[in-house]
């Protein structure tokens, strides 16, 4: 049999490099993506082949059009198939709404977004043409109920959310589904510009006592991308109880 391939943007650290990882070890091919970590994604690429997979790590923004046309045009050469697509790319803006630029604004909603439009676009056709597949966008808690101080990313993942429930209801008929995990807070690098002060009052306020691990969301996506193709439309809280 085929192996499968999988697909993370946002690989080289956090959430999408555990997610590769995981996925490799269950036996899937994968492809990974990050802006511009080369030394990471080449040392996450070695990992990955150590399971004894084929992996494909391509570097650039997937935020940008070309770039994503791309990097599908080689996963088509390279694999001629793509079964899962794991949306994970993000950033995140800390800080006033009235003292980001519109340039800062646009990288937020770019990285975030507009790149779930770009890579959904280009991997429909590979999973149409099997009749099956997933997608997978990883968003946050943020895009329920905001976050003060962080307006674009959580616009950015409410955004995500309503995207994943509209392409659910588009894709259903064709066997493809589309969800999405709206993280709580994880120990990642992108929340060490918290203090150990600000960690543990934050940790604190969530009913799990404790901030969620990247190997906890990637056991997750893993649970989610092999369940019944019936589980669509679903943005499920991975938070600890937060929200």
């Amino acid at each position: 049999m085929e192996r499968k391939v999988i697909l993370i943007t946002g690989a080289s650290r956090g959430i999408g490099r555990a997610i590769a990882l995981t996925f490799a070890n269950h036996g899937y091919d994968v492809i990974i993506n990050c802006s511009k970590s080369a030394e990471a994604l080449a040392g996450l690429e070695a990992e990955i082949k150590a399971f004894g997979v084929r992996c494909l790590a391509c570097i650039g923004d997937v935020g940008n059009p070309e770039f994503v046309e791309s990097m599908f045009h080689s996963i088509r050469q390279e694999f001629g198939r793509l079964d899962i697509l794991v949306n994970n790319a993000g950033i995140s803006y800390v800080g006033l709404l009235t003292d980001m630029t519109p340039a800062d604004w646009k990288r937020v909603i770019d990285t975030n977004l507009s790149s779930v439009f770009y890579c959904c676009s280009n991997a429909i056709p590979l999973m149409l043409s099997k009749k099956q597949g997933c997608i997978l966008n990883i968003s946050s808690m943020w895009g329920t109920c905001g976050a003060s101080c962080e307006v674009a990313y959580s616009a950015s993942k409410g955004g995500m959310d309503a995207f994943t429930r509209a392409l659910a209801k588009e894709l259903a008929p064709s066997g493809i589904c589309v969800n999405a995990i709206a993280c709580g807070v994880i120990d990642t690098e992108m929340n060490r510009c918290f203090s150990e002060e600000e960690r543990s009052a934050l940790a604190e306020e969530i009913p799990a006592g404790r901030f969620g691990t990247p190997e906890e969301v990637a056991a997750f996506a893993l649970r989610l991308a092999e369940s019944p193709a019936y589980l669509t439309g679903q943005v499920i809280r991975l938070d600890g109880g937060y929200v």
